[in-house]
C-alpha cells in the first residue's frame, strides 16, 4: 500500500510538470504549486521548505538586470558583443560561440544571446559560410554560460542547496567555468566540420531558385561555377551596401563582387546614452559577488548557536549587492522606476523566479515524504553509478526546459546519496539538455532568421541542428569537470 501511494504521488508530481509545460510560461510554476497542494491537502504529506532564499536571488539579479537594460547597458553588451563577432568572420565559429558564453555568463541571461542571432546570421551569411555552423554552436554554449554566471537563476538555486563551509561559488566557479570554456572549443571544433558547404548545399540551392534568398557576392563565381549551364542568370546576388560604403562581403564599392578584400561587413548597433555606465555598474557588483565569495572575510560574520563566527550566507550577499545595484543604476543614469518594470527580462526572471518557486516547492514536499521509500534506494543508485546524476540532469532539463526547477528536483538528491560537491557540480552543467527539445527562443529565433535554410528542426522532435553541438557539449563540460574537480578542495 505504501508504495502504490508513492506511485500516485509521483503521477501527481509528473503530472504538473506536465501541464505546467504544455501550459508554458508561468503555468510551470502555477502547476507546481497546485501539485504542492495536491501532495498536502489530497496525501496529506508535509508541505517542504518553499525555495525563499533562491527566490529571492532571481527577483534582486534580475531586478539588477532589467535596469541595466532600461539604461542601455544590455544594447552596449551586445554592440561589444558583435563587433567581436563581426571582426573574426573566417573563425566565426569558434568567436561566436566563445562570445554567447561569455556575455551570458556576465549578464546571468542567455536572452542576450537572442540580440546576436542576426548578427551571426548575417555575419556568416554574407561571408558566404553556411550559417549553421556558428549559430547552432553558439546557441548551446550560451546555455553553459548559465552554470557558470555567478548572477544566473540556476546558480541562485544551485548555491543555496550545495554551499557548505569548504565549498560555494568560488569552488563551483572554478569548476564550471574551465570546463564549460572546454566544451565550447569541444563543440566549436566538430561544428566546423559538419554539413556541406553553403553553395553546395540543397536546400539552399532550392530557396535560390525560389527566389527566397539570394546569393551572397563573395559566392557568385562559386556559384555560377556549379550550375548546370555554367552561368548564374536569373539567379539574384546579394549585394546590398551598410552604412560604411562597402557591399557584402566587405567589397569595396566599384570591384566585382567577390573580388576584393575580404574584411567583414560591420552591422552597428545604436546604443542610448549611458548604456555603457549601466553595464559597467552591473559587471562591478557581479565582479563583487565572486570577490565576496573568493574572501569570506570580506563578509560579516555572527555567531552561530555553537558560539562560532559565521560569515553571512553568499544568498544573502547576492540579493543586498544586486538590489544596490539596481539602485545605483536607476540614479547615476536617472532611470524612470517604472521603465525598469516594463523591461523584457524583467518579466521573464518573474516567470523563472514562479517557476522555480512552484516546481521546487512540490519537489521538496515529495522528497522529504518518501527518502525511504524512493529518494535512499534512488541515491544508492546515483552513488554506485554517479554518471546517472548527469544523465538524470539532462533529461529532466529537456522535459521541464527550467535549468532552475531542474536543480532543485534533482540535486538534493544527489547530496543525499552522499557524492561530493565536487562531483555533483561537474555534472550539474548537464542543464545543456534545456535544448534537447526545439522549444526554447534562441533554437526558434535561430531557426528563423537563417534564410539560407540550413539550420533547422526536423520531423523527429530530438533530432535538428542543435542536437549534435549539445550532445558534444555535454560530453565535453562533463567529462572536463569531472577531471577538474579532482583538484578543488571540497
Amino acid at each position: 500500500m505504501e508504495y502504490a501511494l508513492v506511485v500516485l504521488q509521483a503521477v501527481v508530481v509528473i503530472g504538473a510538470i506536465v501541464l505546467g509545460v504544455r501550459t508554458g510560461g508561468i503555468g510551470l510554476g502555477l502547476w507546481g504549486v497546485v501539485g504542492t497542494a495536491v501532495l498536502v491537502f489530497g496525501f496529506r504529506l508535509p508541505p517542504g521548505s518553499p525555495p525563499i532564499d533562491a527566490f529571492f536571488i532571481i527577483i534582486a539579479v534580475i531586478t539588477a538586470s532589467s535596469a541595466m537594460q532600461a539604461a542601455g547597458g544590455i544594447d552596449y553588451l551586445v554592440s561589444i558583443a558583435s563587433k567581436i563577432i563581426q571582426r573574426n568572420p573566417k573563425r566565426l565559429t569558434y568567436v561566436a560561440p566563445i562570445v554567447a558564453f561569455v556575455f551570458t555568463v556576465l549578464s546571468g541571461t542567455s536572452n542576450i544571446f537572442i540580440a546576436l542571432i542576426p548578427v551571426i546570421y548575417e555575419t556568416a551569411y554574407r561571408n558566404g559560410q553556411r550559417p549553421e555552423k556558428a549559430l547552432a554552436s553558439s546557441t548551446v554554449t550560451s546555455g553553459l554560460g548559465i552554470t557558470a554566471s555567478p548572477v544566473s537563476a540556476a546558480m541562485a538555486a544551485y548555491l543555496v542547496l550545495i554551499e557548505t563551509d569548504g565549498f560555494g561559488l568560488p569552488q563551483i566557479l572554478a569548476i564550471t567555468i574551465p570546463a564549460a570554456i572546454v566544451a565550447c572549443i569541444a563543440t566549436s571544433f566538430v561544428q566546423q566540420r559538419i554539413g556541406k558547404d553553403l553553395v553546395d548545399d540543397p536546400v539552399f540551392r532550392e530557396r535560390v531558385a525560389e527566389g527566397q534568398v539570394e546569393v551572397p557576392a563573395v559566392l557568385a563565381a562559386e556559384y555560377a561555377a556549379t550550375t548546370t549551364d555554367g552561368s548564374a542568370r536569373g539567379v539574384a546576388v546579394k549585394e546590398s551596401r551598410p552604412q560604411d560604403g562597402t557591399v557584402a562581403g566587405g567589397t569595396p564599392p566599384g570591384q566585382p563582387a567577390g573580388s576584393g578584400s575580404d574584411r567583414p561587413v560591420v552591422i552597428e548597433h545604436t546604443v542610448p546614452p549611458g548604456g555603457r555606465t549601466a553595464a559597467f555598474i552591473f559587471i562591478a557588483g557581479t565582479l563583487l559577488v565572486v570577490a565576496l565569495g573568493l574572501f569570506p572575510g570580506l563578509r560579516p560574520a555572527f555567531e552561530n548557536d555553537e558560539g562560532e563566527l559565521v560569515p553571512i550566507s553568499m544568498s544573502i550577499v547576492i540579493e543586498m549587492v544586486m538590489f544596490t545595484v539596481a539602485l545605483v543604476i536607476i540614479l547615476v543614469r536617472r532611470v524612470k522606476p517604472s521603465l525598469v518594470v516594463e523591461q523584457p527580462l524583467l518579466r521573464a526572471g518573474f516567470v523563472a523566479a514562479v517557476a522555480l518557486f512552484g516546481i521546487a516547492w512540490m519537489a521538496d514536499t515529495f522528497i522529504s515524504a518518501n527518502e525511504e521509500t524512493i529518494i535512499e534506494p534512488l541515491g544508492a543508485m546515483i552513488e554506485a553509478q554517479p554518471l546517472l546524476l548527469a544523465v538524470a540532469l539532462f533529461l529532466v532539463c529537456g522535459l521541464t526546459t527550467s535549468q532552475s526547477a531542474t536543480t532543485n528536483t534533482l540535486i538534493p538528491i544527489a547530496i543525499a546519496a552522499g557524492l561530493a560537491p565536487g562531483i555533483i557540480t561537474a555534472m550539474w552543467p548537464s542543464l545543456i539538455g534545456v535544448w534537447l527539445f526545439p522549444a526554447n527562443g534562441g533554437q526558434i529565433a535561430s531557426v528563423e532568421t537563417d534564410r539560407t535554410g540550413s539550420t533547422k528542426l526536423t520531423q523527429v522532435v530530438v533530432w535538428h541542428s542543435f542536437t549534435i553541438p549539445m550532445l558534444v557539449s555535454w560530453v565535453a563540460v562533463v567529462l572536463s569537470g569531472l577531471v577538474i574537480q579532482l583538484v578543488i578542495p571540497s
